[in-house]
């Protein structure tokens, strides 16, 4: 039960992440949050999608080279971005580039989001 109400939460989180780098106008865009939710859904499923194809094909992401990592975290997570735009309808993006910008932007919101939770535990 655990896991589906912290799935239920991620699902809503990561959506409401996705309106507000809409609103900011930073490469992607939502036409409500139903769709956000959806795409929400989309990129988690094409994230792994590409991750997964990125590690068959033995490239190392392992600590030891952690900018290397982050880097390909970065491109995996815009390609995520960029693929559901593609299949996903009210969901679209400024090609490839405005997908890299919203993964950058997505990965700072988040950031703050952990450091504001972190702050009261």
């Amino acid at each position: 039960m655990d896991f589906l109400i912290s799935a239920i939460v991620n699902l809503v989180v990561s959506a409401l992440i996705l309106i507000v780098v809409d609103r900011l106008n930073l490469g992607l865009s939502v036409g409500g949050f139903m769709n956000a939710v959806i795409a929400a859904i989309g990129i988690a499923i094409a994230n792994f999608i590409v991750l997964w194809l990125v590690t068959a094909a033995g490239l190392d992401l392992s600590d030891n080279n952690m900018i290397v990592a982050a880097i390909v975290y970065l491109l995996v997570a815009a390609a995520g971005i960029w693929l559901a735009s593609i299949f996903l309808p009210g969901f679209s993006t400024d090609g490839f580039t405005g997908a890299i910008v919203a993964a950058i932007a997505i990965a700072v919101i988040v950031w703050i989001v952990d450091f504001v939770i972190a702050m009261f535990q």
